[in-house]
């Protein structure tokens, strides 16, 4: 079996009477993205601030390629690259700049960075913006200067804390693309978001976790055969929530209310819509399971706030 890249071993971290992370065990294998999934205050941007040293956890073992965080951060942060929620761009700096500075952190000479500087550009699809300053960039373009001078020192393992938030679909697109690439490459990922169509899109594997512990873990087709069932339809329109009391409800193994949707959790599909013409004026929507549903079901439609 090969050895992961990066092994995280019963974490635990308190603040106060709060429990934030308990009891949390993972490994990256090389060339892996993993996936981690959960609402907002589930453990997951404290996970990734122990995973990179710059929280000291209360109990528990990270080990990276070979080597223990926080006791040898430096030499395990030399090896990885990290993109995180907020921008951490320069604006005084043009884009090859920021890269070039960011490069020296590393002890990287200044004429080795210099060297990467233009690959690392095109990777982004920002040589035409090599001279600009972020300020003038699109969202998604300054996520993508982010993601390639996260790579200026060829890390083995890129940390990615929601890299997409906030950008457009096309923009998404794109950083999508530039992620597989890097998963081609044989790079590894850690990735966190809030999109599951992305997740389902990039990771290997996932780990859900909720209120800090590992609720589920496993190949994303696989977490969802194992915990839904197959066909999901959905009825809206005015009066659809009502029927979650009627005589449809025999046709589904499970019902859940979102709003003004009614959602018809099956294993067999056809007696279902078959019942639901005689609804005219309702749309439905028949689909199969997802990892949005997967999610919903194993955390709750509840909205959290952060915090």
């Amino acid at each position: 079996m090969t050895e992961p890249i990066f092994s995280v071993q019963h974490l635990h971290k308190r603040f106060g009477d709060n429990t934030v992370v308990n009891d949390l065990s993972f490994d990256i294998a090389p060339g892996e993205c993993l996936g981690v999934i959960g609402p907002n205050g589930a453990g997951k941007t404290t996970t990734i601030r122990m995973c990179l040293g710059q929280t000291v956890p209360d109990a528990g073992q990270i080990h990276a390629m070979g080597m223990r965080m926080p006791q040898d951060a430096r030499a395990i942060k030399s090896r990885l690259g990290v993109v995180s929620q907020m921008d951490t761009l320069d604006p005084d700096f043009n884009l090859e700049e920021n890269i070039l500075v960011y490069g020296r952190y590393f002890g990287m000479s200044k004429a080795a960075v210099a060297q990467r500087v233009p690959k690392l550009l095109e990777f982004a699809s920002l040589t035409h913006k090599a001279k600009s300053k972020p300020g003038e960039l699109s969202g998604g373009m300054k996520r993508r200067l982010s993601l390639a001078r996260a790579l200026v020192n060829d890390p083995d393992l890129l940390m990615l804390d929601e890299p997409t938030t906030g950008l457009d679909p096309q923009a998404r697109h794109l950083m999508w693309e530039r992620l597989q690439v890097l998963l081609q490459q044989g790079k590894s990922i850690l990735l966190t978001t809030h999109f599951m169509d992305e997740a389902e899109r990039l990771c290997s594997r996932l780990l859900v976790i909720d209120h800090g512990k590992k609720i589920a873990e496993g190949k994303p087709r696989d977490l969802i055969a194992q915990h839904l069932e197959p066909d999901v339809v959905e009825v809206f329109g005015q009066g659809a929530v009502a029927l979650q009391d009627s005589a449809l409800k025999q046709y589904a193994q499970r019902l859940e209310v979102s709003g003004e949707t009614l959602f018809f959790y099956t294993r067999e599909a056809a007696p279902l819509l078959q019942a639901l013409q005689a609804y005219p004026l309702l749309r439905t929507l028949h689909r199969p399971a997802n990892l949005e549903d997967l999610f919903l079901k194993l955390t709750g439609r509840q909205i959290r706030e952060e915090g």
